[in-house]
């Protein structure tokens, strides 16, 4: 599959915002489509930070409902709540024992290299508002799509129950992105 292409597809068949080219075509001069989505855990690998984009964007449809949901919410939610990870990762190396040989071989892996610490949810929401004006239940959807995992939640932050209890679509963004993180990528 080309992973590219389904993304762009589906962007374009969904978000007609306007500025959505002008981030689309950014996206294209970043890493986007071929980063990880994470050094370690679930889509560790090259395309993986689209994979996983498309993953999330397929599994929170399953929850759409026509009549209280907007289809371009889902997408732009979906699709681009991961943008702060463009950039985001670095190759390295490091040296593993070959079990058959014995002979120490370098081998790549992913590490972080973040040159804006912004946070995560928030810096998506930041990227993507330089180019479209995000309603207010995608900002929040983005910046809180991390759930427990987030830092702040993790601190005491009580926003996020807020955020949870006033925009049922940052419910759906989470759900659809542990879904696809834990079951959908368990492998990958």
């Amino acid at each position: 599959m080309d992973y590219k292409e389904e993304f762009t597809r589906i962007f374009t068949e969904n978000i007609e915002r306007s500025g959505s080219a002008q981030l689309l075509e950014w996206l294209g001069k970043t890493d986007f489509f071929t980063a990880p989505a994470s050094t370690k855990f679930h889509c560790a690998c090259e395309h993986g930070l689209v994979i996983h984009s498309l993953n999330v964007y397929n599994v929170m449809m399953k929850h759409f409902d026509p009549e209280t949901d907007n289809r371009e919410s889902f997408a732009i939610c979906a699709l681009l709540h991961d943008v702060c990870k463009a950039g985001f990762y670095k190759t390295a190396s490091r040296n593993v024992k070959n079990e058959e040989t014995g002979r120490w071989e370098a081998v790549p892996y992913y590490t972080i290299e973040d040159s804006f610490p912004f946070g995560h949810g928030e810096k998506s929401v930041f990227l993507i508002e330089r180019f479209l004006k995000l309603k207010p239940a995608e900002a929040v959807a983005i910046r809180w799509h991390m759930g427990g995992f987030d830092c702040a939640a993790k601190g005491g932050e009580y926003a996020i129950n807020h955020a949870f209890d006033k925009y049922p679509l940052a419910v759906k963004l989470h759900l659809s992105d542990i879904e696809a993180s834990y079951l959908v990528e368990k492998d990958m």
